[in-house]
């Protein structure tokens, strides 16, 4: 089967990847019930047509990568999007609250690519919020061991999907610049093992080694006086 050609607004056909960030609430909650049934997910893949991955891993955070060509990148947030409304209104049900909070969704986004979300003084994301009725915010710090950052976008359903088409045409004008690190959630805490067998969890020291092996995909380089024991 032939795949789906899609003309963009640059007149290329092109093929997007992009990537969602779900931590805290939105795993135990709203995407529980969004991608932890693999026949919503199947389903999500055959009606959208693009290839929807959710990241692996016991961590507080998953990633969940979206391929395809622009329309089935914008039909899949569509489905997501509504589902995350419907999770919310059903747990509304048993809850005192009576107003609907927004739908958030958080976008990783590779830090050479924001400042052309952003636009000069501001000018581009407050066109995205004017125009889609969205609320975007852009972090300004890189996530952590990685070149991205979060791009977080609030409101209702039809909002997100129209903030989200305007991101793809910046980020399709805007290539990435350089090589990107990309984000990869890690476990909350990674127990480190000191000589006489003490073990305790070392934020700062599994940074350094996730983010080496994120960089190298190998192991540590054995160091002159190692080699030499």
């Amino acid at each position: 089967m032939e795949p789906i050609k899609v003309q963009s607004e640059g007149g290329l056909n092109v093929t997007l990847t992009i990537r969602l960030l779900m931590h805290g609430k939105h795993l135990n909650n709203v995407s529980s019930l969004c991608f932890q049934k693999g026949e919503t997910v199947k389903k999500m893949r055959e009606d959208s047509g693009a290839r929807i991955n959710i990241s692996e891993g016991n961590c507080p955070e998953r990633i969940v990568t979206i391929t395809g060509p622009t329309d089935a990148i914008f039909k899949a947030f569509a489905m997501i999007a509504y589902k995350f409304e419907e999770d919310i209104i059903n747990s509304m049900s048993n809850s005192p609250a009576t107003s609907k909070p927004p739908v958030t969704l958080r976008l990783v986004v590779p830090a050479s690519q924001c400042g052309s979300l952003i636009g000069k003084g501001g000018s581009k994301i407050k066109e995205m919020r004017e125009s889609t009725g969205a609320q975007v915010q852009v972090a300004g710090d890189m996530l952590p061991n990685s070149t991205e950052r979060a791009v977080t976008i609030s409101g209702a359903p039809e909002a997100i999907i129209q903030c989200v088409k305007q991101i793809c045409v910046v980020m399709l004008e805007s290539p990435p610049k350089g090589a990107t690190i990309p984000y990869r959630p890690k476990p909350a805490s990674t127990p480190v093992i000191f000589s006489g067998g003490q073990v305790r969890a070392d934020p700062l020291g599994a940074s350094t080694a996730n983010l080496s092996l994120l960089l190298q995909h190998q192991p540590l380089p054995v160091t002159r006086q190692q080699r030499n024991r």
